[in-house]
């Protein structure tokens, strides 16, 4: 019952998620089924690393994998893939408990929630951005190999 409360119900909800989002960004067919997985996958990786600034970071990296490897073999757009999956991860509720930290005059708190929002949010853009720099500087170089003429001695 402890593997369907903490790790398969948050992930199913990721995923339902990330589904009723592919209606605001125009997404159809199996890319709607492609996103709430990429939702549901960072979502677990998340979960797995301890809900930290880190596990933060290897889940978009994880999506950003995961979308691009998509996006090549149905050869659609990374973006619409990538932004879906990232929802659930990005910290909403650490900006609006912040600015309630700073409303209410509790310095300690807001700056404590502010910090670890914004390190949030800087996780998930540093993860997207070398995962996706890797992958298509990874990608050019076997897709070059692969189209280069042989050589016969």
């Amino acid at each position: 019952m402890e593997l369907w409360s903490q790790y398969i119900l948050p992930c199913l909800c990721a995923f339902a998620g990330c589904i009723a989002f592919t209606l605001v960004f125009n997404i159809h067919g199996p890319g709607k089924l492609i996103a709430g997985f990429g939702g549901a996958l960072g979502w677990l990786v998340y979960l797995l690393g301890g809900k930290t600034i880190l596990a933060g970071f290897f889940a978009a990296a994880a999506i950003s994998l995961f979308s691009e490897i998509m996006s090549r073999l149905r050869r659609c757009p990374v973006t619409g893939y990538q932004l879906v999956a990232l929802l659930p991860l990005v910290p909403g509720g650490g900006i609006y408990y912040a600015m309630s930290y700073c409303l209410a005059g509790d310095t300690e708190r807001f700056l404590t929630t502010l910090l670890d929002t914004l390190g949030m949010a800087a996780a998930l853009a540093v993860g997207v951005i070398l995962a996706s720099s890797l992958f298509r500087a990874v990608f050019f170089h076997l897709a070059r190999s692969r189209n280069a003429p042989k050589r016969h001695p």
